[in-house]
């Protein structure tokens, strides 16, 4: 042992840095966030909150049934029903997402080719039954109505439509046409 090391021993001067430490951020504000208080604006490309994109034309959800997002889902957590119609069309009998068990990576949003599927920026959503958080058609839908309400503008566009370094030739046409979904202006 030297007498450096001894000294340090002696004096405490490992003690003394650790408390001269908490001594200097006794003083400053805290950086923590009251969070009922004070909401955090969620970062660009958030995944919360799911919805069905409401078709402006219809009223009514966009989705054709591919399957598309219950195939590509890593917690297969989406449940289609659907029916096949004379022309070769499906119809969209059940539509359902277990939100409890999902993971939030964002390939459903990504494969569906004709942009019915988002995950919003909404992340305050929460309950004491899982019935709740399952779900359903009209569910996703009326999530759909809620995010938009809180929009500041008259259309939507979720980036996770057309990802960033994909070719556009090789994308769907349904993704490939996509304008911006318009909104209902807000009644105020």
């Amino acid at each position: 042992m030297t007498i450096r090391e001894f000294a340090k021993k002696i004096f405490l001067v490992e003690i003394l840095k650790g408390m001269a430490l908490t001594l200097k951020y006794m003083f400053t504000h805290p950086i923590t966030r009251q969070y009922p208080e004070e909401k955090r604006d969620p970062f660009p490309g958030f995944r919360g909150r799911h919805a069905f994109v409401r078709n402006p034309e219809t009223g009514k959800e966009k989705c054709v049934a591919c399957l598309r997002c219950a195939t590509v889902c890593p917690s297969q957590c989406i449940y289609i029903d659907y029916r096949e119609q004379g022309d070769g069309s499906r119809v969209l009998e059940k539509y359902e997402i277990e939100a409890l068990r999902c993971v939030y990576c964002g390939y459903c949003v990504e494969v569906c080719p004709v942009c019915a599927l988002v995950l919003t920026e909404f992340y305050e959503y929460c309950d004491y039954s899982r019935s709740r958080i399952y779900f359903d058609r009209e569910r996703l839908l009326k999530n759909w109505d809620e995010f938009t309400s809180k929009l500041e503008t008259d259309t939507y566009f979720n980036k996770f439509w057309r990802p960033d370094g994909i070719d556009m030739k090789k994308m769907p046409v349904g993704k490939r046409f996509q304008s911006p979904v318009p909104i209902n202006p807000k009644t105020s």
